[in-house]
């Protein structure tokens, strides 16, 4: 192949990609518009969990010998 069909197929390969990446980013900040608008009207569904200290979290440790 010519090195002006690699120039050409580069160029429509960057667009492609350029226009699926935009189409991407805009389907993921619509989704996240509406996920977070359900959750600013319904916060009763999401409510928050008190603050726990790590050694609550973490179990006690026996060693084994």
């Amino acid at each position: 192949a010519g090195v002006h069909r690699q120039i050409l197929f580069t160029t429509v390969g960057w667009f492609v990609g350029y226009y699926l990446t935009k189409r991407m980013e805009y389907m993921h900040a619509k989704l996240d518009r509406e996920l977070f608008e359900y959750v600013r009207q319904h916060p009763e569904d999401f409510k928050t969990a008190e603050k726990r200290r790590i050694g609550e979290l973490l179990e006690d440790f026996h060693p084994v010998r």
